[in-house]
């Protein structure tokens, strides 16, 4: 697998599509804090981290009145492609109302904080 952050996103996209309510998904450090910001931000429900031994964690997906949260999630920096931003040039997906996931020096975290610190960085993904 080239891009596990894409197979991760893709699996969440996929389990969504097919309106189950939860998803395993291959577990590392910077797919969990990914998924903890999903969390934060209200997109998925939560996530269970399993046992150490497993290697994989469960995203429980959170829907309203039956239909998904999420209506749109993409990979933007890709193995291939990276795509880096200013402070001054963060995204604001569907004009604000979405969100984006940011890498920069302080860590992964979403547009808006990382606005309020004037950090740039590496755009991992953005959704609404």
């Amino acid at each position: 697998m080239t891009d596990p952050i894409a197979d991760m996103l893709t699996r969440i996209r996929n389990a969504y599509l097919a309106g189950h309510n939860t998803v395993k998904i291959p577990a590392s450090k910077m797919k969990l804090e990914i998924a903890r910001l999903l969390e934060e931000s209200g997109f998925i429900a939560n996530v269970i981290k399993k046992a150490s031994k497993d290697k994989e964690f469960i995203v429980n997906l959170k829907y309203l009145d039956k239909k998904p949260v999420i209506n749109h999630i993409e990979r933007v920096s890709k193995p291939g492609r990276r795509t880096y931003v200013a402070a001054t040039n963060l995204p604001r997906p569907l004009s604000g109302y979405g969100a984006a996931i940011i890498s920069t020096s302080e860590g992964l975290m979403l547009n808006k904080e990382a606005k309020k610190r004037n950090l740039g960085g590496e755009v991992i993904c953005q959704m609404w």
